[in-house]
């Protein structure tokens, strides 16, 4: 049996971390210094997209049973009461299965993760595993570890740091971080009340209320109220009758409330200086501590999982070569120092009126709900250093390369498709084409590339694409997508489009393995 990938560290990273590479066939062992989960109160909302990762990874369920689904951001100002701006959710429901972002704190969102890591990799998590070092060869990594009956070492695959801000696994490496500290300090108060019948407030499950001197975010749970806001810099740490007392000042008279939990923490912007050192690599905060505002801190960690497991996964299968690895660090480096940090400092700005820069990202329905979910990730797959983040306009756009594909059904012959299932495990080309014409598809004789027509016309049973034919009513995905007719669009196992080609539906030429094969540095046969 191979040996497993070692990750480091019980958070929601690590956990969902571990999640996607048992998804993708992998063996996990998932080592966590404490002896048991953490207790703290600290990130509470999950984004559409990390959403769309869980379903992915078959994890979604419990998740969302635990979780209040959420299907509006409001703005306020915090002076006026006065909304000052809405994302509606409902206009992402034509391109995601889940229109919605769903509010679960941290310490409630990880033991349903711990549960379906048992239940889908039993023992795979070992608790009470402090990393101590590692050393790295040719063929895997021993991971030393020390517990309560002595020092243990886990021989790896690989080594994947999900320890948090704090990484050891980046400090045994030695590198750099940049970036800073902010003088800011953030309080975090949750508590019981009731907004809802006996003092209804009305505000929506995730609510911004921006103020020059002290804003306010307030955050429906599912068991309470949260409140987050900024304390004065240097100022001593106010205990947890005063932050308490402070949310109260912000609420009014709301009758009988009870103090659930308080957490006071400094604010971080700091970006690993690189991700991979041969056989070890880092995710989330181990790579990029970022100030979370927008939810954007555990929801970019989710993106790195989303983009290295399937990567380690053809790697070990013999389907790719190692440069392949090498891009992850590439293509998600830029999206968390540039994009979600970015993003992150402009709405902390905007929250205190220092400036209107996240107005800009602010200027339509469609567009802002892509970009405030994390839909709107645009990834530099190419190397051309074209990527994004922030999508524009009131009504969807075609797609580009790099893009997240929206998640639009269509039908095979036993039923509706959807695109993010049929590339869960795979990737896949779409022959967008008129399928009356017999069009030259080769036979699906690589493992991990499955081939699919398009076409608003079916075919007769007895054709030999019935089976690979993917009827679109009316052209609507090809429509969505916004390519012409005999366009072929080749999507990634994490979703992302990794090419847009012409093609000439009357010739034997294989383009979807040339681009396959050029994607992933497939060995040779």
């Amino acid at each position: 049996m191979a040996d497993p990938v070692v990750v480091a560290g019980a958070g929601p990273v690590g956990l969902i971390t571990a999640l996607g590479l048992v998804h993708h066939g992998l063996p996990v062992v998932v080592l966590e210094e404490d002896e048991r989960l953490s207790p703290d109160t600290r990130a509470g909302s999950l984004l559409t997209r990390t959403l769309e990762i869980l379903h992915r990874y078959g994890a979604l369920p419990p998740v969302l049973r635990a979780a209040l689904r959420v299907d509006e951001i409001g703005e306020f100002d915090r002076s006026t009461n006065l909304p000052k701006f809405r994302v509606l959710m409902d206009a992402l429901a034509t391109d995601t299965r889940f229109p919605f972002i769903a509010n679960i704190p941290q310490h409630h969102l990880e033991p349903v993760l711990r549960d379906e890591l048992e239940r889908r990799a039993p023992g795979a998590l070992r608790m009470g595993h402090r990393v101590t070092g590692f050393e790295q060869d040719s063929a895997g990594v021993a991971v030393h570890a020390e517990t309560a009956s002595g020092p243990r070492t886990v021989r790896g695959s690989y080594l994947l740091g999900c320890d948090g801000g704090r990484s050891a696994i980046r400090g045994t490496l030695g590198v750099s971080v940049e970036g800073r500290t902010l003088d800011e300090r953030y309080a975090l108060v949750d508590l019981e009340a009731d907004l809802d019948i006996a003092t209804p407030r009305d505000y929506p499950y995730l609510a911004y209320f921006s103020d020059p001197r002290e804003w306010v975010v307030v955050v429906r749970l599912p068991h309470c109220w949260r409140f987050v806001y900024p304390l004065t810099p240097d100022a001593p740490d106010p205990d947890g009758a005063e932050l308490y007392q402070r949310a109260l000042c912000f609420l009014g008279d709301v009758g009988p409330t009870r103090l659930v939990d308080t957490n006071v923490y400094r604010v971080h912007h700091r970006i690993a200086s690189h991700w991979r050192e041969r056989r070890v690599f880092l995710l989330g905060d181990a790579a990029h501590l970022i100030t979370p505002m927008w939810a954007l801190g555990l929801n970019t960690g989710a993106l790195d999982i989303s983009n290295l497991a399937w990567r380690l996964a053809w790697v070990s299968r013999g389907w790719a070569g190692d440069r392949l690895l090498d891009e992850y660090e590439r293509e998600q480096l830029p999206v968390a120092s540039l994009g979600s940090g970015r993003m992150a400092e402009a709405a902390r700005a905007g929250m205190a009126h220092r400036d209107d820069g996240v107005r800009s990202i602010q200027d339509g329905g469609w567009g802002t709900a892509q970009t405030r979910t994390l839909l709107g990730v645009r990834l530099d797959v190419d190397g051309s250093g074209d990527w994004g983040m922030v999508k524009t306009g009131d009504t969807p756009a075609p797609v580009l390369l790099g893009d997240r594909v929206p998640d639009l059904p269509l039908f095979g012959p036993a039923g509706q498709a959807y695109l993010h299932d049929l590339c869960a495990d795979s990737f896949v080309a779409l022959h967008f084409t008129d399928a009356r014409r017999a069009p030259r598809i080769p036979p699906a004789d690589t493992p991990a590339l499955r081939r699919y027509v398009v076409s608003r016309w079916d075919t007769s049973p007895g054709s030999e694409l019935r089976d690979r034919l993917l009827v679109d009513p009316g052209e609507r995905v090809r429509r969505r997508f916004g390519v012409p007719d005999d366009t072929l669009v080749l999507l990634r196992p994490d979703g992302h489009i990794a090419a847009i080609r012409p093609f000439d539906p009357r010739e034997d030429k294989d383009l979807a393995a040339d681009l396959y094969t050029t994607v992933t540095d497939r060995p040779p046969r």
